[in-house]
């Protein structure tokens, strides 16, 4: 029983001495046991919602990885991205006010002064640029520098106000400027609908720079937050307030929220 004891722990002791011995046995139990790194993810889409000094926007970023290291693709990378926006610019002085009096069966809003809605669809190209991130998967955050740009076309359509004793909305000219600022003859609103019709296109260049925070557990997901700043030029002077002149520069903080797929 001794000598069989004895040989059963020499053969152990030998095949140990022999598999310590193999450079390539090792490396193929190394490998067995080491686990696969996840997958690059190398394209980005998102949706999100921005919240802006002069109004608010829906934006949608779509776009490619380069990875910074390429053992680590999956977790550090920049970002080329498409982005496709429809804001709406408001200026800071805008009130609306209500007149206190039924009109097409609710009550009358406005706002005073106001002579023009500007709607903006842009068209952007831009990049993300990792300045810290995530260690491993269960990381809090990646930070990314974010610069983008590219062509704003404005939607410049005239506000209409309703003027009591007439059946037709009004808009601000040199002949209804009199009326037109006088909160005693306004009844309301137009409504959106009047004056779509008489929509100028108002070409433009735009750029931003900003931080980008991603939250994400996942790194095939996209939980962020942006805040930066934006600023758009227009080929056109646009006025939106009577008691403001026109303008074609346009510039605004922002803070959005956004969330997507990576795979």
């Amino acid at each position: 029983m001794s000598t069989g004891v004895f040989a059963q722990h020499g053969g152990a002791a030998r095949d140990s001495v022999a598999l310590t011995g193999n450079p390539a046995s090792v490396q193929k139990v190394t490998n067995a046991v080491r686990p696969k790194p996840p997958k690059p993810a190398k394209t980005e889409c998102s949706l999100g919602l921005r919240l802006n000094s002069n109004g608010w926007s829906l934006f949608t970023d779509y776009g490619s990885s380069k990875p910074i290291d390429e053992k680590h693709a999956e977790r550090f990378f920049n970002l080329h991205f498409f982005q496709f926006e429809v804001t709406e610019k408001k200026d800071p002085r805008e009130v609306k006010t209500s007149t206190g009096s039924s009109s097409g069966g609710g009550t009358g809003s406005y706002i005073y002064g106001k002579i023009n809605n500007l709607y903006v669809v842009k068209l952007g190209y831009g990049l993300r640029t990792m300045i810290a991130g995530k260690p491993d998967e269960q990381g809090v955050v990646s930070i990314h520098w974010i610069n983008a740009g590219g062509a704003a076309i404005g939607l410049l359509k005239p506000y209409y106000v309703n003027i009591g004793g007439s059946s037709t909305p009004v808009k601000y000219a040199e002949a209804t400027g009199t009326s037109f600022l006088d909160p005693q003859q306004i009844s309301g609103g137009a409504g959106f609908s009047t004056g779509l019709g008489e929509i100028v296109v108002v070409p433009g260049v735009h750029y931003k720079t900003g931080f980008h925070f991603d939250f994400a557990g996942s790194l095939k997901t996209v939980i962020a937050i942006e805040t930066g700043a934006n600023v758009e030029y227009y080929f056109q002077s646009v006025t939106l307030m009577a008691a403001k002149p026109p303008t074609n520069l346009f510039a605004d903080v922002y803070l959005s929220f956004q969330f997507g797929k990576r795979w």
